[in-house]
């Protein structure tokens, strides 16, 4: 049998409601290498009808509480839906902490929720780079709806808004000021703010300063609702929910849901093209002709261009796949 051909049997298997096939589906994206590849040749023809929410925001903004009502409003429908929580590396041994999945435990036992935490990998984009292929895996697999949850890490966390079709960001009362909220890059990668924890101080004057800064946002068809919530109670959760819904509305008629799927192809080409020439560069680093080359740097027998250059072209493609680090 195949790589791709056991590939394709998990899937199937995973289709059928086999948990444990598709968390090794899951896994095989994480690990990188042969194995992502082949997960990517067998899911990708079978995805394309998920739809694919980013919930985002600063550490402690209550994301996961947030994501965990999210889960309850979508079952209310009879859907379906997947949760991919990217957690915190561990330093030890570079897994996700699971700290995201401990407050989701309300649908530990309902079959209609899958939840999988992910580690960063201490990438600081927030995102672990396997998350797009993880992504497709869930959405070959049927789920409805998948909604991406990621570690909070200020003003870098970004990064979602290239895998997402709706970016729900996650602010607080008393967050800071809209200065801060430019910074951050809020405002443009925002389709929904959420005031979360909106029982506290401070959460009108937080509502004002989105407005105003909103206000001042280019008219492009679509203003980012600001809504208020309370995620530990669920006050809230039900009216952003239906903004929600109106985005993806929204994207599918004005066409800007077909520019953020081109969009979001582009960016994982790039990833995957990066990653193959990547491990083409680790193939010729580690060659005698390599070691060679820079000994005659150090001599001033050759300059680095140079050198660089006749590694290049005299190097063969490596036989083995991208490097087996989730990069793909």
């Amino acid at each position: 049998m195949t790589a791709d051909e056991a590939t394709a049997t998990l899937l199937s298997d995973a289709i059928g409601g086999r948990r444990v096939a598709l968390a090794r589906l899951l896994s095989l994206v994480e690990r990188g290498g042969d194995g992502a590849m082949s997960v990517a040749r067998v899911t990708h023809a079978a995805a394309g009808s998920g739809y694919t929410v980013g919930i985002t925001g600063a550490p402690g903004a209550g994301k996961s509480t947030l994501t965990n009502m999210v889960c309850s409003e979508v079952r209310t429908t009879g859907d379906r839906v997947a949760v991919l929580a990217i957690d915190p590396s561990s330093p030890y041994s570079g897994g996700a902490i699971l700290g995201d999945r401990i407050r989701m435990g309300d649908h530990t036992l309902d079959d209609g929720v899958f939840i999988r935490s992910m580690a960063t990998r201490g990438h600081l984009g927030g995102l672990s780079l396997a998350t797009p292929g993880a992504i497709r895996v869930l959405d070959a697999v049927g789920f409805p709806w998948i909604v991406v949850e990621t570690v909070g890490v200020g003003q870098v966390e970004v990064e979602i808004v290239g895998s997402a079709d709706t970016c729900v960001v996650v602010v607080n009362p008393g967050w800071g000021d809209a200065i801060q909220a430019n910074k951050a890059g809020l405002m443009e990668i925002a389709d929904v703010f959420v005031i979360n924890k909106s029982d506290r101080a401070g959460a009108a004057e937080t509502r004002s300063d989105l407005e105003q800064m909103l206000a001042l946002r280019p008219a492009d068809g679509w203003m980012p609702p600001v809504v208020s919530t309370v995620a530990s109670t669920g006050e809230g959760v039900a009216d952003l929910w239906a903004a929600i819904g109106a985005h993806r509305r929204h994207l599918e008629r004005s066409g800007e849901g077909a520019l953020r799927r081109r969009r979001r192809a582009e960016s994982e080409l790039r990833r995957v093209i990066s990653a193959i020439i990547a491990a083409r560069v680790g193939a010729v680093a580690s060659s005698e002709p390599f070691s060679d080359a820079v000994g005659a740097i150090l001599d001033r027998r050759v300059d680095p261009w140079s050198a660089a250059h006749r590694l290049v072209d005299s190097a063969a493609p490596p036989a083995a796949g991208p490097p087996a680090d989730g990069r793909i």
